[in-house]
């Protein structure tokens, strides 16, 4: 509800309440460009949208009238970009730190836009506003509040002779932590006020380059 109108008209179609996040499932990639002298430059991120979300998205945008999945070629030009039109604010859902200091990514640039099979796929660009050494850099891609939740199954491929080790989340302490902080508020403000546990169900990449 915070990256692009039709995420409020899904809103209404998803039944609310607690148990209810997230709403979109994204299978995510990311493509890591070092230099070879080991600078993190930018990173590639994929995101492969559930058919039902992509499904929205056609309704919303009145594409594939004929519901077989596919979009013609004009319905696909005027779908290129689509999810880059972000709200004030909007982080990207993809955060990078080191040493435990953000990294300040750049404005997204648009790459590509695919439909297959009923799915939306796109990818984009982030240049990162000042190189950084890439060795010991953390990558997570997720929504706080969970609303969307970005698992990496698209892969993940490192340039410049750096390597990416992905460790995933911890499941059973992340719902521990959402059922502590719902416990915590009163019912009626559970889904408005949404606790921000997106990072406890994300992916964590870490950068090591060199031997």
């Amino acid at each position: 509800m915070k990256r692009f109108a039709p995420l409020l008209s899904f809103a209404l179609l998803v039944p609310q309440g607690a148990g209810s996040h997230p709403h979109i499932f994204v299978d995510t990639a990311l493509k890591v460009i070092v230099s070879d002298a080991g600078q993190l430059q930018a990173v590639e991120i994929t995101w492969a949208y559930d058919e039902f979300y992509s499904l929205l998205i056609f309704e919303d945008r009145g594409l594939d009238g004929d519901f077989d999945g596919a979009l013609t070629s004009a319905e696909l030009a005027g779908l290129q970009g689509f999810d880059m039109v972000w709200t004030e604010g909007f982080q990207g859902d993809t955060y990078l730190t080191r040493d435990g200091a953000a990294l300040a990514l750049g404005a997204p640039e648009h790459l590509s836009t695919e439909v297959a099979e009923g799915r939306i796929t796109t990818r984009h660009r982030r240049v990162l506003a000042q190189p950084q050494a890439a060795d010991g850099v953390m990558i997570k891609a997720y929504d706080p509040t969970y609303y969307t939740a970005y698992t990496l199954t698209g892969g993940l491929k490192v340039s410049g002779g750096c390597q990416g080790h992905v460790t995933p989340p911890d499941l059973d302490a992340a719902y521990t932590k959402v059922e502590e902080l719902l416990y915590a508020m009163p019912a009626d403000q559970a889904e408005a006020a949404y606790p921000e546990v997106g990072a406890a169900f994300a992916d964590t990449v870490q950068l090591s380059c060199g031997a």
